[in-house]
């Protein structure tokens, strides 16, 4: 029967695939004139519309102004905040005029709409189901409370108390949020027909980032086979919900484990087998998946030097040279970008009560690139997205504050830790942070500070900030030791890890490259540090690299490790000079030339 299924799914997917072919113009825009962008609207109406009213989207009135403009809503529209109902009504209204006026809305699927959709609701708040609490009768309730009864309540529970739980569980609002969020409902009808992902004017759009399956895939499979897979989903779950087998009570992750257990009886149904086949799995789409477009934070939290050649195949796959993305809330809650404005990131946290910033506004128009605040005051270009290697204290300082403090703090606590290090506790009154010390090595030769400038040098951001210092009259470096972390040896004792948003293999791939580069032959798991948020690599450990060697180190020579295209242009930059104005006082001449020769090693690769 599976494979049956298997087959038929196939075909249903090539004629849903084909028919989405002819839409896929609706998926790129050019000639467009001003395109405006917001992101991760999380129920924050008020700030919603304040952005909307000071980009000059909307009037007074809250009606189209903006002429043959596009406005794009890079998805996250639902959950956490009040009011999701009104900002999805306000879009709907303002899709038909923007069409009527010559301009478009594009509202695009993020992670939370899909959630909402397959019955993952665990961001829905309370006020968000009291927002259809109106329009849901008591009868209908009484049906699912019976149903709950019957087929999911715990046993043994007196009718008071499982009234209880099921209100609960299930406020005054959830079915009929349920039911507006269906297939044929108001909402999920209307969020059905929506892609994942556009692009206008060569400048994609996508909610969480563009990943490779994105370029294996392309716009088509993102948009039709993926978005065409979450609607097959529903439209068998609606089935299974009227022939008793499934409720709108189960929760997205448990729906395998439900239909798992379900034994249909002999005279079932083709039709019931067939929706218990298709929720299994396609509860399993990769619309779902942490590499998704809706899910995807390594245009983020990687490195640039592992983003870099990811990001350029998938934006040649559906033909864009930049893209815009949300998903992932900003340092310092301000439109940010990363690799030369190829990535710029907008989701700067405008449900202020949960995330702590304000709606920001994307402008791309003849003037080039600006952002416009929902109090209309500020008026300004993405910033650079700020380098951050481990977690940061006291207001997420800046690599250039950490810089200033390590120089310039106050030694107040000197101790040897558990693996024998020298722990420097460095102050300035307002922030207090530990450090490693670590010895001169020779006569202007700092290791720990010449990889701290190298790696800022390439952009690999793996190596905590590091500046040369002197304590208690010895000559040496203090580098930065975040909190919260841990090494490869725990980690390989937790078998921990697997969570990353950036995959520890390509990150092992980097560090492997980095190693060649600086010819680190002494690497081992004391050395590679793990932040506990993100799971990002971080490099200690340099005091044996910058050999004045040439060659690779012996350690690696059997290892495998990829040197991608951004690597050897990053390697291809490492000129003496370069490396020599940049690292001249804490390498000596002999080490800048090997450095600078592996450098050329690594990019003739």
């Amino acid at each position: 029967m599976h494979n049956a299924f298997l087959k038929s799914a196939l075909v249903v997917t090539f004629f849903f695939v084909a028919a989405l072919s002819a839409r896929a113009g609706e998926w790129q825009y050019e000639g467009v004139s001003r395109v405006v962008a917001i992101a991760d609207i999380h129920g924050a109406y008020d700030a919603m519309v304040e952005a909307l009213l000071a980009a000059e989207v909307v009037d007074k009135e809250l009606a189209w102004s903006a002429g043959d403009a596009h406005l794009v809503i890079v998805g996250d529209i639902l959950d956490r905040g009040p009011d999701s109902r009104p900002a999805m009504d306000l879009l709907m209204r303002l899709e038909a005029e923007a069409e009527a006026g010559g301009g478009m809305v594009h509202v695009l699927i993020g992670n939370h709409e899909a959630m909402n959709l397959v019955g993952d609701l665990r961001y829905v708040s309370t006020s968000e189901y009291a927002a259809f609490a109106d329009d849901e009768q008591p009868e209908e309730r009484e049906r699912w409370l019976a149903a709950y009864a019957q087929h999911r309540a715990p046993s043994g529970q007196s009718p008071e108390a499982l009234d209880a739980i099921f209100r609960q569980k299930f406020p005054p609002g959830y079915f009929v949020h349920r039911r507006e969020f269906a297939s044929d409902g108001k909402y999920g009808k209307w969020l059905l027909s929506k892609p994942a992902i556009v692009v206008v004017n060569g400048t994609a759009f996508v909610h969480g980032g563009l990943s490779p399956m994105v370029e294996e895939i392309g716009l088509e499979g993102v948009n039709g086979r993926l978005i065409g897979e979450m609607a097959e989903y529903l439209k068998h779950l609606e089935f299974l919900y009227e022939a008793g087998v499934m409720l709108p009570t189960d929760a997205f992750h448990d729906h395998p484990a439900i239909v798992s257990r379900y034994m249909p009886p002999l005279d079932s149904s083709a039709e019931v087998l067939k929706a218990l086949d298709v929720v299994k799995v396609l509860n399993d789409s990769k619309l779902h998946s942490l590499d998704g477009p809706l899910w995807y934070r390594g245009n983020v939290v990687c490195s640039e030097l592992i983003e870099v050649d990811k990001l350029s195949g998938a934006l040649e796959a559906i033909g864009a040279n930049r893209v815009v993305i949300g998903h992932t809330p900003t340092p310092g809650r301000r439109v940010l970008e990363r690799l030369d404005g190829q990535i710029i990131e907008i989701d700067t946290g405008m449900l202020n009560n949960y995330y702590g910033g304000s709606a920001n506004v994307l402008v791309i128009d003849a003037a080039g690139v600006s952002v416009i605040n929902q109090d209309s005051e500020t008026v300004a270009a993405p910033v650079e997205h700020p380098r951050e290697v481990g977690s940061r204290p006291q207001g997420n300082l800046s690599y250039e504050q950490l810089e200033t403090l390590l120089a310039n703090g106050e030694v107040i606590v000197r101790r040897k830790d558990d693996a024998g290090r020298d722990i420097v506790t460095v102050s300035d009154g307002t922030s207090t942070i530990e450090s490693v010390f670590g010895k001169r090595k020779g006569r202007g030769f700092y290791p720990e500070v010449a990889a701290y400038r190298l790696d800022k040098l390439i952009n690999l951001e793996m190596v905590p900030v590091t500046v040369v210092r002197t304590v208690e009259g010895t000559e040496g470096s203090l580098q930065f030791l975040p909190k919260n972390w841990i090494d490869e040896l725990k980690r390989q004792e937790d078998g921990s890890g697997g969570s990353g948003w950036c995959d520890i293999k390509e990150q092992w791939n980097a560090m492997f490259v980095w190693d060649v580069l600086t010819h680190n032959n002494r690497r081992n798991g004391r050395s590679i540090l793990y932040s506990l948020d993100l799971w990002q690599v971080m490099l200690v450990g340099h005091q044996d690299a910058f050999a004045t060697r040439k060659s690779v180190p012996e350690r690696l020579k059997s290892v495998p490790y990829e040197v991608g295209q951004g690597w050897k242009d990053a390697a291809a930059g490492l000129t003496e000079a370069t490396l020599a104005e940049a690292l001249g006082d804490v390498l000596d001449e002999k080490r800048v030339r090997a450095l600078a020769a592996r450098a050329t090693a690594l990019a003739e690769q």
